[in-house]
């Protein structure tokens, strides 16, 4: 596989920045509301990404 180019990388770049830019607003409300919640709703979190943590476990043990 071949090194990626300069080019690219500096195309690369400039479409990160372009996306972080536009999604910008959207993120700044999200948390703003995020901390205005009342009812912070971990286990919903936490359940799913324990489930996925278990498992990468077991496949990893099953190798």
């Amino acid at each position: 596989m071949e090194a990626v180019a300069t080019w690219e990388k500096i195309a690369i770049g400039i479409v990160v920045l372009v996306l972080l830019l536009w999604w910008r607003p959207g993120m700044k409300a999200m948390f703003e509301q995020s901390r205005q919640a009342e009812n912070k709703d971990w286990k919903g979190v936490l359940i799913p990404v324990g489930l996925v943590v278990l498992f990468v476990i077991f496949l990893l043990s099953t190798v």
